[in-house]
């Protein structure tokens, strides 16, 4: 039998009388990794002593789970014969001091989630596994002591001149004091990481330390660097160690081997990292001595969790670098319409780059119309002569397709059969299971789910009628890029996508390929669209720029323009003379006319007057309950039960019917949702804090998860 008593919903910690002596309190209010809202009450057993901010080991059912202390209190209303001690505490690992707690319970409070499960996923596995013999406790040292702070010596003088752009924007920025978000909207190749850098040297130079608390010592200044993707960290990482030999550097990303993550997470919360690297889980990374937050690519919607906590590390930026009373700087060429929004009403400070820092011209957008049949390679015949005209002058182009595999489904052109998932509305793509060989059969395809993964082989035969003759519909990564190698022999290709990057070092091998001009023709998906600086390459041909046009999500727009304009400043950054070739059907569309222009702000105009007209974000703040059952009467029921909870909707509150998901059915599972929404976000909070605990309460087999200001809907 469980230690706990029911989880109380929402519930703060045990107020304790000024002056007791925390450490001899009996009770230890502790926060597990579970679904599970409130904390779990444990003895504190003769002769230990814990604190808040503790971690500590606790008895689970029949086995052990690490939690974190958030409280104490004199007595319980845990039954006596239900009440179980905590093992242990865990020293070697640094306790959570007073201003990381409040990130926590800010965003548990925000995104209405359990705290333990904001704060316990945030730690390094190493970290939060209970130790078994003498094993753990020898593994957290090898990884304390792994930690490289690299060389001390003084950094060469940077030889770069700064625009007069550059100067006056690192100008501004360097005056702030205290609090404040400025959003940095540079064109690419505008110099927007050199400003970060300088300007991250100006903070870590000016504040040498911090001080954590009136009690404690100061700890030395830390800075926060946030990028969207784990293919990013290399270059930026190697480009900061190479200016900042003085300040050691620590990297957290998802891709990281255990034991260096540990590492790195180590030397972050206890100081001794001065510059912290990192994707979206680097937001919630104790940092005692932060002076300064960066978050580059701050529309990128690989800031938004998917799992678990569904927080947005964007969002927590801002809330971080807000409690702790520092600036935050969010930089992007094409910023979210929430930030360009808040820019433009004066919440955010705004500082514009339209000139790149090389001198050279932004890259010529050309429009290729599509005809009714196109080549099997997919591409026109303007678009191949492009390629061929940077090979000849050997400069680079980058092919881009955002969608990887070798086919998006596998078809009979005899009964129109096709390759759909049987646990998922979606198709299963066909992929190239094995590099290509000149006897390979058919054996070397495969058919995977991208939703859930499931795979199987190519059928010989049409499953429905026998029909013997099956082929692949349209084109991913995967036959493009034997195409490519079909219309240019000789050329030196190299691919990155999902299925490339996660064998563990292939992103950082491409890139340094790239880098070094080791490639001719990079081909890739959206990964290769933001933040790489590619001195070589001079031609983006997009193939296919239709797909997303008219999706139903309302952020479609957007999401597609931001993601041309990105991969469309690849092109060029050091030399002028550089063209985009956009392969399209819709080429009378507005939005390939701002993107000609190069007219983010034209652009955001627009899109802006539309949401405001149809009471859609920033104009609107919402919340996504969703529910997933194995029947579809099971989540229909929860959600009925959930809308019949809001009786009577309060003034200001809209509360949509419930709908099928995008992917209604994932892994057997059906999924429907209900969107809140409200144009106060004071409003949807109030309502959704008592709805949350009440949806606690319900029995049902469905499982539902509440997302605060979704992304998809």
């Amino acid at each position: 039998m469980s230690s706990t008593a029911p989880p109380e919903r929402l519930r703060g910690p045990t107020p304790v009388p000024e002056g007791t002596d925390v450490a001899h309190l009996p009770i230890a209010h502790v926060v597990l990794d579970l679904p599970l809202a409130g904390w779990f009450d444990y003895q504190v057993p003769a002769g230990v002593r814990v604190e808040p901010g503790d971690w500590v080991v606790v008895p689970w059912g029949r086995g052990r789970r690490v939690g974190l202390v958030i409280g104490q209190a004199e007595s319980t209303d845990v039954p006596p014969e239900r009440l179980k001690a905590l093992t242990d505490r865990l020293p070697d690992l640094p306790r959570a001091q007073a201003q990381w707690l409040d990130l926590l319970q800010f965003t548990a409070r925000y995104y209405h989630c359990p705290l333990g499960e904001v704060a316990l996923p945030s730690v390094p596995k190493l970290l939060r596994t209970p130790p078994a013999a003498r094993s753990r406790g020898s593994a957290v040292m090898r990884a304390r002591q792994r930690f490289e702070p690299g060389s001390a010596a003084a950094k060469a003088p940077d030889e770069r001149v700064l625009t007069h752009e550059q100067s006056q924007t690192l100008q501004s920025l360097m005056q702030t004091q205290g609090h404040a978000v400025h959003l940095l909207h540079g064109i690419t190749g505008s110099g927007k990481t050199e400003i970060y850098l300088r300007w991250i040297e100006q903070r870590l130079s000016q504040a040498q330390t911090r001080a954590v608390a009136q009690t404690l010592a100061p700890v030395p200044a830390q800075a926060l660097i946030l990028v969207p993707e784990i293919a990013l960290t290399p270059v930026l990482a190697q480009r900061i160690q190479e200016r900042f030999p003085q300040w050691p550097l620590a990297i957290l990303h998802s891709d990281m081997p255990e034991a260096e993550r540990a590492a790195h997470w180590l030397a972050a919360a206890e100081g001794r990292a001065r510059i912290v690297l990192g994707t979206r889980l680097a937001v919630l990374a104790p940092l005692p001595g932060l002076v300064a937050v960066v978050v580059d690519e701050e529309h990128d919607a690989s800031f938004k969790q998917q799992e678990g906590a569904r927080y947005s590390a964007r969002d927590l930026a801002i809330a971080l670098a807000a409690r702790r009373g520092v600036p935050v700087v969010l930089g992007s060429a094409t910023p979210s319409l929430e930030s360009w929004r808040a820019a433009q009403t004066g919440r955010y400070r705004l500082h514009t780059l339209v000139g790149r820092a090389s001198g050279a011209s932004l890259p010529e957008v050309r429009l290729l119309r599509l005809p009714q049949r196109l080549p099997e390679h997919g591409l026109t015949e303007p678009a191949i002569e492009a390629v061929r005209g940077a090979l000849a002058r050997g400069e680079q182009t980058l092919v881009f397709l955002n969608r990887r595999g070798y086919a998006p489904v596998l078809s009979c052109a005899a009964c129109g059969w096709l390759s759909q998932c049987p646990q998922c509305d979606a198709w299963r793509v066909m992929h190239r299971a094995a590099r290509r060989t000149a006897n390979a059969g058919p054996s070397r395809y495969r058919l995977v789910c991208h939703h859930c993964a499931a795979e199987a082989a190519v059928p010989k035969m049409c499953p429905d009628c026998g029909n013997v003759d099956l082929a692949g519909l349209g084109q991913g990564t995967q036959r493009l890029e034997e195409h490519l190698a079909q219309l240019f022999p000789g050329a030196r290709i190299a691919r990155l996508d999902r299925d490339v990057a996660r064998h563990r070092g292939a992103a950082a091998s491409f890139m340094a390929a790239a880098h070094a001009g080791e490639v001719d023709i990079l081909l890739g998906t959206q990964m290769l669209a933001k933040g790489h600086d590619f001195e070589r390459l001079t031609q983006v041909l997009v193939v296919d720029a239709d797909a997303a046009l008219y999706a139903a999500d309302f952020r479609a727009p957007e999401r597609l323009f931001a993601t041309l304009m990105q991969v469309a400043g690849r092109a060029g950054r050091h030399r002028s003379g550089a063209a985009v070739w956009v392969q399209t059907r819709f080429a009378e569309h507005p939005l390939f006319a701002a993107l000609q222009a190069h007219d983010y702000a034209g652009f955001a105009a627009q899109e802006l007057q539309v949401r405001e007209a149809t009471g859609l974000p920033p104009f609107m703040f919402q919340a996504l309950l969703t529910a997933q059952a194995r029947t579809l009467e099971a989540a229909q029921a929860l959600l009925e039960q959930a809308r019949a909870l809001i009786d009577p909707v309060p003034e200001g509150i809209v509360v949509c019917d419930p709908v099928p998901m995008p992917l209604a059915q994932l892994r057997g599972d059906h999924r429907l949702q209900m969107l809140i929404e409200s144009p106060s976000r004071p409003a949807l909070h109030a309502l959704l804090g008592p709805w949350v605990q009440a949806l606690h309460d319900l029995r049902t087999s469905a499982r539902w998860q509440l997302v605060v200001d979704p992304l998809e809907i």
